[in-house]
């Protein structure tokens, strides 16, 4: 049985494979170029790694506006729902490859919020009816 998501060098195993995911697909890739030209991955995924130990394990690392940060990226890189898709697919796949219990489920329950959210905010959510 796989463990549960217990540390916060779970979660950076985590976002180390869901970037591998994202920066190999050529639709999501360019989101990151600037990050990855300017040699900042590692630093971002320690960022990232921070704000998802915040909501875990109830720490107070991340001092960002995730939102305000992605409304910036829009401004040059317009999100298309497609993306959020592809965001919410590959995290769920990465961290269901290694993990299993109530902190994986809420996990990836926030991120699924999470990319609802923006794409409300960015008006790129639109209802299955």
């Amino acid at each position: 049985m796989k463990p549960d998501i217990s540390t916060r060098k779970d979660i950076k195993q985590i976002m180390t494979k869901f970037y591998d995911y994202l920066l190999a697909d050529k639709t999501m890739m360019p989101f990151f170029e600037e990050i990855v030209k300017d040699n900042e991955l590692e630093h971002h995924l320690e960022i990232i790694t921070d704000f998802w130990n915040d909501i875990l394990f109830d720490t107070n690392k991340y001092q960002n506006n995730v939102m305000q940060k992605h409304l910036q990226k829009n401004a040059f890189i317009e999100f298309k729902k497609e993306h959020f898709t592809s965001w919410v697919s590959y995290f769920l796949k990465t961290i269901e490859a290694s993990f299993t219990g109530e902190n994986s489920e809420r996990m990836k329950a926030r991120a699924q919020s999470i990319a609802t959210i923006m794409q409300l905010k960015m008006n790129l959510y639109h209802d299955k009816k």
